[in-house]
């Protein structure tokens, strides 16, 4: 429902969420991109939250802000502002001098109010607020060098294959930019050293058996045309984009979880859902409780010092 000040009132569970100004242009459109307006982006966060909320709940989260659209200034936002409503749960993290009072998005209301604040793009931590220091969640990025999905797909079956000798079950996802996640579920044992250590090593197994395709250089003047295998985001205070989060690019592309035989599709590319359509694809649950099996680490390493010699 509408209110006569162009505010529009949308119902989510218990809760009433005020959408403002719904028809504002968010996502310009343009050659083959369509016009995507707030209200938009708050209706396909409406549909997708049965789908989305199990990835958020319960850990912090970095909002990635355009409040005039992608044509407008884009805010990073940690903290919690004070004029927040008092429903949304907060968590107060330890940082370097002091601390952080992230949102933690457990409903969807909270997803529905996030996007009237534009927040367009949802960062999530890879541990839970009630244990912060362990993540659940091991992150693989592939970033290639240029807008390349062929040898972003080169690169997934080879860390698939990798991960499977390992034993560890892992997912894909789109990350609706330029590449692709890899997402092995972890039993929330290991700290963030432990975690980013064991990814450091797997990614420099491949990066040697495929060393003109592959790297883990940091620096970009290091990587040449090579793909880079980031294993960055594994540490304390860093983000990964959430599954079925929209980011801030033409067309409002979606990060979407695919199941490994998606590969094959040659329709298949980074940017291949956007909010028109990702929740269709969600429907379909590619990853079908697969990240329900958090493992230790402990056998996986001892799998890789042997492949490693």
């Amino acid at each position: 429902m509408s209110g006569g000040d162009g505010t529009r009132r949308v119902r989510a569970g218990r809760r009433t969420v005020e959408v403002h100004r719904p028809d504002k242009v968010l996502f310009p459109g343009g050659g083959d991109a369509k016009e995507y307006t707030k209200g938009d982006l708050v209706d396909y966060h409406r549909a997708v939250a049965p789908f989305m909320l199990p990835h958020l709940r319960g850990r912090p989260l970095m909002l990635e802000r355009y409040p005039d659209g992608l044509d407008g200034p884009r805010f990073m936002q940690k903290n919690t502002p004070d004029h927040y409503p008092e429903w949304i749960t907060r968590v107060e993290v330890a940082k370097e001098g002091g601390t952080v009072r992230h949102v933690v998005c457990d409903d969807t209301a909270t997803l529905l109010y996030l996007a009237d604040q534009a927040g367009i793009t949802l960062h999530r931590w890879l541990s839970r607020a009630d244990s912060v220091d362990h993540p659940d969640r091991l992150v693989f990025d592939l970033d290639p060098a240029q807008d390349d999905f062929d040898a972003v797909r080169e690169a997934a079956r080879l860390l698939g294959e990798l991960l499977d000798e390992l034993e560890l079950p892992s997912a894909l996802m789109t990350t609706g930019s330029r590449g692709l996640h890899v997402i092995v579920p972890l039993n929330g044992r290991h700290d963030f050293d432990e975690v980013r250590s064991f990814a450091r090593d797997v990614a420099d197994t491949l990066a040697d058996a495929h060393p003109d395709r592959l790297t883990t250089a940091a620096r970009k003047k290091d990587r040449g045309e090579r793909l880079y295998l980031d294993v960055q985001r594994n540490a304390y205070a860093q983000t990964a984009v959430a599954p079925f989060t929209v980011r801030p690019r033409p067309g409002a592309p979606v990060a979407t979880p695919i199941t490994w035989d998606r590969l094959d599709d040659p329709e298949l590319h980074a940017r291949r859902w956007t909010i028109a359509d990702a929740v269709e694809q969600a429907r379909t649950n590619p990853w079908s409780g697969l990240l329900n099996r958090g493992r230790a680490l402990g056998p996986a390493r001892r799998r890789l010092n042997a492949l490693r010699g």
